[in-house]
Parts: C-alpha cells; sequence; structure tokens
C-alpha cells in the first residue's frame, strides 16, 4: 500500500476529464466556423499549436506532445500536408528521421490560433480566481505526470 493515494468513494476525474475534453472540443470547433477559420480543424490546432512551439520535431516526438498515436498523427499530417500546413523533410543528422516543418502559411495562422485559444481560456476559467486557476493547472499536470510514467512503465 506504500505510495498509494486514499481516494475519495468513487471518483469521476477521467470522466469528467473526458467531459471536458469533448465539450471544449465543439465549442472550439463553433468559435473556429464564428470567425470563419477554416484552415484547420481543433486537432489540427494541437498539433499546429507544438509545432508553433518547437518547429521541425521528428513524428515521435510530435506524438508524444499531442497524446495523438503516431498511426492517428500520420494520417493527420497527411491530410495537412496536403492543405499546405505542413511539410515532411529528412533531418540533416540522421538521414531515417523524418521531421515534421511548418510551413509559412501554417505560420500566419498562428494569431488566429492565439485568439481561439485565448477565448477558450476565458470560456474554461470564467468564475475562478488567478490562485484557483494555477492550483487547477498544477493537479492537472500531476496527472499528466502520474499518466505519463505510467505508460511508459507499463
Amino acid at each position: 500500500m506504500e505510495g498509494m493515494v486514499a481516494l475519495i468513494d468513487n471518483p469521476h476525474g477521467g470522466f469528467l476529464i473526458s467531459q471536458i475534453k469533448q465539450i471544449s472540443g465543439r465549442i472550439f470547433e463553433k468559435i473556429l466556423a464564428e470567425k470563419n477559420i477554416d484552415a484547420f480543424n481543433g486537432p489540427q490546432g494541437r498539433i499546429l499549436y507544438i509545432l508553433w512551439n518547437e518547429d521541425a520535431i521528428p513524428i515521435r516526438e510530435l506524438s508524444k506532445n499531442t497524446g495523438l498515436a503516431t498511426t492517428t498523427l500520420t494520417s493527420m499530417l497527411d491530410r495537412m500536408e496536403a492543405a499546405g500546413l505542413v511539410t515532411r523533410t529528412f533531418d540533416r543528422d540522421d538521414r531515417r528521421k523524418n521531421l515534421i516543418v511548418l510551413t509559412e502559411k501554417a505560420r500566419t495562422l498562428k494569431a488566429a490560433y492565439d485568439e481561439v485559444s485565448s477565448k477558450m481560456s476565458e470560456i474554461f476559467y470564467q468564475g475562478f480566481c488567478g490562485a484557483e486557476i494555477s492550483q487547477i493547472e498544477n493537479y492537472l499536470v500531476r496527472i499528466l505526470k502520474n499518466l505519463s510514467e505510467r505508460e511508459i512503465n507499463k
């Protein structure tokens, strides 16, 4: 029992996080439509977000950072490449490795994404004070860390 966490009776955290993900995805798509942003959808926005923060990364790293399976990611990247948002290039140091690189078109979409993301944060944290937001974010980071460690170790 060492290292075990005392849980409340019948916790619903995973279910609640799943519901939050589903509902927030629908709201994100609605905001994109309201702003006439059709160059990318919500899941593609997640990929772009990672690439805007660190461009030219291997698919495996992109998979890890987005939480998407590589098979799912590969088909999404195919569509994004066809839409002119990303390209694949070889790593100069290791030609066996493909890197995913943003196109100029994708770089110009960052401001629109930031605007939608800001609106989502307003909705997400409506009625919360700064300390509560910080506490929630810290808890979510801890949950993500727990899950990531379990995935690696099992």
